[in-house]
């Protein structure tokens, strides 16, 4: 084995890495289950100017399907606003199949809007909240 491979690198991963990793494991999924029903998933609100003022977004595959982002811009929240991406997200899950949407969140960001949504708080951490909506 090189030298080389007993090192290794701590700096930032490029997105690039990152999409590197995640093929990577999708490969071994599918490999190893035979499913290969995963793709990427993102649902954005824009305004006028066409920039981001909502949006949430991550992946689906084997009848999961995992957000790893959700947000609202700050002067956009308790308004509802956040309601009309994940109704998108819980409206693509379905067509692709999917019996459940996952995600994990911190305490302060907002577990009751999920909660409100429907989602379930499932075993956790002291730091992370997980929770899921099963279908």
């Amino acid at each position: 084995m090189n030298e080389e491979m007993h090192h290794f690198a701590t700096s930032p991963p490029s997105f690039a890495d990152i999409e590197f990793l995640e093929d990577r494991l999708y490969d071994f999924y599918m490999a190893t289950t035979g499913v290969g029903d995963g793709g990427s998933l993102g649902v954005f609100l824009r305004d006028e100017a066409h920039r981001i003022v909502a949006g949430a977004a991550g992946y689906s595959w084997g009848e999961t399907c995992e957000l790893r982002q959700v947000w609202v811009a700050d002067a956009l929240r308790r308004h509802g606003l956040g309601r009309r991406p994940m109704a998108e997200v819980e409206a693509e899950a379905g067509r692709r199949g999917c019996r459940q949407i996952v995600l994990t969140t911190h305490s302060f960001q907002a577990p009751d809007f999920y909660r409100k949504l429907g989602f379930e708080v499932v075993p956790r951490s002291p730091i992370f909240h997980a929770a899921m909506l099963p279908w």
